[in-house]
C-alpha cells in the first residue's frame, strides 16, 4: 500500500437465525400451531467493531466460568465449554455473557417474518402455480436480502459470517444474495456498487461473533415467543433496527422498531 492510499475499512457482520422456516410435515401437513413450531422466523445481524477483542473477552469469560467451583458438575457446562448458547446456558452464565457483550461496540439488527403470513403466501402461490413447492431456504434467502438491503455500501470491505445451517454448503448462494441486495440498493440510490463482500459460514464455537449474535437474537425472540421484555430492554441501546416485515397494521412495508420507536409487548400485540 502506498503512502497516499487510504487504509481499507473493514466491517464485520455475523448472522444467525431463530426458527427453521419449516411449514409442512409429512403428507403436506401444516406444522404451525403444533408443539415445537415457532410462529416467527427471525434473522439477526450483529455488526462487531472489533471481533478479536470480542473473541478474547468471551474466551476469558468461558475459562473463568469453567474454573469456578460454583458451576462444578452442572450438566449444561458441557455445552458452554464449547460455545455460549443463550437457550442452553444457565441464567447466571447468561447474565455474565450479556454483561460482556454490552461492553463492546456492537450493533444489532433483525428481520422478522410471521410464519402465518408465509403460509398464506405459499397457498396463494400454489393457486397460481401448481408446480410451486415451498422450501425453507426460500424464506431464509428473502430475509437475507431484506436484512442486507442498505448495509453494504458505506465501507470498502465487508466480511459476512453466517452460522452454518444443516449439511448443505450454501456459501455461494448466500454470496449471491448479499451482492444482489447491495446492487439493488445502490441502483435505486444511484450509488456505485464497488464494495468488496466476502461471505463464509462457520459454527458458533469457531466465531465469538456468532455466539454474540445468538444472544441478541435470543433476547428478541423472547419478546415474540414467550412475552418477556426484560432481555430486549437489556440490549436495546445496541439495536439499530428490528424490521417486523409482516406487521402491516400501520405501514404496508412492515413495522420498523428503533430507539425512537421501541419494541415492547404493547407494540407487537396483534
Amino acid at each position: 500500500m502506498s503512502a497516499a492510499e487510504p487504509e481499507r475499512r473493514t466491517r464485520y457482520y455475523y448472522v444467525d437465525e431463530s426458527g427453521d422456516g419449516v411449514l409442512f410435515g409429512g403428507r403436506g401437513k401444516l406444522l404451525l400451531g403444533q408443539p415445537g413450531s415457532l410462529r416467527f422466523f427471525m434473522l439477526g445481524l450483529l455488526d462487531v467493531n472489533d471481533p478479536a477483542a470480542l473473541q478474547s473477552d468471551l474466551d476469558e469469560l468461558r475459562r473463568n466460568i469453567l474454573n469456578d467451583p460454583y458451576f462444578s458438575g452442572v450438566p449444561s457446562l458441557k455445552k458452554t465449554a464449547r460455545a455460549f448458547h443463550a437457550k442452553d446456558d444457565l441464567p447466571e452464565v447468561r447474565r455474565e455473557v450479556f454483561r460482556t457483550l454490552l461492553a463492546h461496540d456492537v450493533k444489532f439488527s433483525a428481520v422478522i417474518k410471521d410464519m402465518h403470513s408465509v403460509a398464506d403466501y405459499v397457498r396463494n402461490r400454489n393457486l397460481r402455480d401448481s408446480d410451486y413447492r415451498y422450501h425453507p431456504d426460500e424464506l431464509y434467502d428473502f430475509t437475507v436480502r431484506r436484512l442486507f438491503k442498505a448495509r453494504l455500501h458505506k465501507e470498502e470491505d465487508y466480511r459476512v459470517c453466517f452460522s452454518v445451517r444443516g449439511q448443505t454448503n450454501r456459501t455461494r448462494i448466500l454470496q449471491q444474495s448479499v451482492e444482489a441486495a447491495r446492487n439493488k440498493f445502490c441502483r435505486e440510490k444511484g450509488l456505485p456498487a464497488t464494495s468488496t463482500v466476502h461471505v463464509h459460514a462457520a459454527h458458533p464455537h469457531e466465531q465469538a461473533g456468532l455466539q454474540a449474535a445468538d444472544y441478541f437474537l435470543w433476547a428478541l425472540q423472547r419478546v415474540y415467543n414467550t412475552h418477556e421484555e426484560r432481555f430486549i430492554r437489556t440490549i436495546w441501546e445496541t439495536v439499530s433496527v428490528v424490521e417486523d416485515a409482516d406487521d402491516t397494521r400501520l405501514h404496508p412495508c412492515g413495522e420498523y422498531y428503533t430507539r425512537r420507536n421501541p419494541l415492547n409487548l404493547t407494540a407487537i400485540e396483534r
